[in-house]
């Protein structure tokens, strides 16, 4: 049997690094959000690409022009899209350390959150009862697939900001909840992002076709 030796004059630490090195706090779990934000949008991707080959087959069915009320649907959109903006001033707020004025921004943002939400299920609800279900039609299937994804993780965002609203009121602008907001900055913001591509790509081309 043969053995491995070092060249003479070297030990081990000159061929591995054996000290330990100081990495930024925070930083594992911004990289693993990024990921998880990453798998999100091949997700999103997945459901867009499904309702581009479904969203046509109406099964003699009604159309998004029968179904679709743009001035509704503009409404919720305005909402989402004040939700954002009321979530940036809120991290304005952080920045400057400033409790009272996080905690109400972040109140805010939650209730153009649950606006949205509403509008959303009031949607939903109408479709249901006009006889437009999923079953109705393969387009029908892909809608409410795609924008109820969409609305589940608005709920879950909206869970998330409660919880982090608590967080802050008990322990205040520690790291950790600065970490923590920011985090759910980028979601809140991707899904923003997300509805944008589902009011130009669901409801105003399908109301133009």
């Amino acid at each position: 049997m043969s053995t491995t030796t070092l060249p003479e004059g070297n030990a081990a630490g000159d061929f591995y690094d054996l000290h330990e090195h100081d990495h930024p706090e925070g930083h594992s779990t911004m990289l693993g959000f990024w990921i998880y934000l990453m798998s999100d949008c091949l997700i999103f991707a997945i459901l867009f690409a499904c309702y581009a080959v479904l969203g046509t087959n109406y099964a003699a069915g009604p159309g998004p022009q029968d179904l679709f009320e743009l001035p509704l649907v503009a409404l919720n959109t305005a909402m989402l899209l004040f939700s954002s903006i009321t979530y940036g001033f809120a991290m304005l707020s952080t920045q400057r350390g400033s409790v009272g004025q996080t905690q109400l921004w972040l109140a805010i943002t939650g209730l153009f959150g649950l606006a949205f939400l509403s509008i959303e299920l009031y949607e939903f609800s109408h479709l249901i009862h006009i006889g437009a279900t999923p079953q109705r039609s393969a387009f029908l299937s892909a809608f409410f697939t795609l924008v109820g994804t969409h609305g589940l993780h608005v709920t879950f965002g909206t869970v998330w900001l409660v919880t982090l609203m608590v967080q802050v009121a008990r322990k205040g602008l520690i790291q950790a909840n600065k970490r923590r907001l920011m985090c759910l900055s980028l979601f809140w913001h991707f899904l923003d992002v997300i509805w944008i591509g589902v009011f130009t790509f669901v409801y105003l081309m399908g109301m133009l076709r």
